[in-house]
């Protein structure tokens, strides 16, 4: 398969997940602000994280669709689903029972469910970023063979 084939395939499947779940937390904000105010790791910050953490989703969409700044949207998403996983095992550690505030049917998703569902992610953005650097690198050699010529 070919590098452009597998980066476009992985900037959709992210493009899918924050839209999805970035919309799940809009439609259902009340619902989303209940659940992290009774997260002890996020109660402190629940106002500025049901704020940001949509908006962080939508962002990083308008990253990954521009293709000159993807490699910015992939390194936005793996730290975004590196630090859901972190706080998935924090919660973990604290207390299991607590709802999930993903927003629609990864809702549904076990704590260790959603620790896979996010490695799966966190690998598909190390993959895209390794990627995308070697496609922006032959870009470049390519240009500078032109220029050269």
């Amino acid at each position: 398969m070919k590098k452009t084939t597998i980066i476009e395939t992985i900037t959709i499947l992210y493009i899918i997940l924050f839209c999805y779940t970035g919309i799940s937390k809009i439609i259902d904000h009340e619902i989303f602000e209940q659940q992290v105010a009774v997260s002890p790791l996020l109660a402190p910050v629940s106002k500025l994280i049901t704020i940001a953490v949509p908006l962080a989703e939508f962002v990083l969409i308008l990253l990954l669709i521009i293709p000159k700044w993807r490699l910015k949207g992939f390194w936005g998403s793996l730290v975004l689903m590196t630090l859901f996983t972190i706080y998935i095992m924090g919660i973990l550690i604290l207390n299991d029972k607590l709802p999930c505030s993903c927003g629609g049917v990864i809702e549904l998703l076990s704590w260790t469910q959603h620790i896979i569902f996010n490695s799966i992610f966190i690998s598909l953005s190390v993959i895209g970023i390794i990627l995308e650097k070697k496609l922006k690198m032959s870009a470049n050699n390519s240009n500078a063979i032109i220029q050269f010529i």
